[in-house]
């Protein structure tokens, strides 16, 4: 990873779906599909993406945006130890920021996001197979009823960081 480079982990719905947004951003270079494990409570591995992205090309700030905005961010359900939502930070600055961040947007809402931010503890990757699994897929009937209206999403309101040529 280059100077340039950071990285910052999010979680909160179908790993498919949220390696598929990222993906499809300017500055993101690589998404890493697995499961990730935070501390203590949140200990066990829930579906996950490692983004890393060239801060130059798209904030953090907005990289935080999008992931509240394109997952289930303000509603708990049964599945949430599989797929918990949050922001994993790789270490005390970033989780500092993350934080600040988070304040504020959810200054803005009238709405309680439950998206926490917590510390990155371990990564496992998914099985090659189902990694890049939208654009390896993007007709199956998966990818059009939960991927697209995501993408769609990012097209109405982050057009200017969405990169064309890796958007299908």
């Amino acid at each position: 990873m280059s100077s340039q480079t950071s990285k910052i982990g999010f979680g909160g719905g179908c790993h498919w779906c949220t390696e598929a947004v990222f993906q499809s951003l300017k500055g993101v270079t690589v998404v890493e599909q697995g499961f990730v494990a935070s501390t203590n409570a949140d200990s066990g591995f829930s579906e996950a993406v490692i983004v890393h992205f060239n801060a130059k090309c798209v904030t953090l700030n907005t990289l935080i945006e999008i992931h509240l905005l394109t997952h289930k961010s303000k509603s708990d359900h049964s599945m949430r130890g599989k797929y918990r939502s949050a922001i994993y930070t790789f270490d005390a600055p970033q989780k500092k920021r993350a934080e600040k961040l988070m304040d504020g947007f959810q200054k803005e809402q009238n709405y309680k996001f439950i998206t926490r931010v917590l510390p990155f503890q371990y990564f496992e990757p998914s099985r090659e197979d189902i990694t890049n699994y939208y654009y390896k897929n993007p007709k199956k009937p998966f990818c059009e009823t939960y991927i697209n209206p995501k993408l769609n999403i990012l097209l109405e309101k982050f057009s200017e960081v969405i990169d064309l040529h890796k958007t299908i």
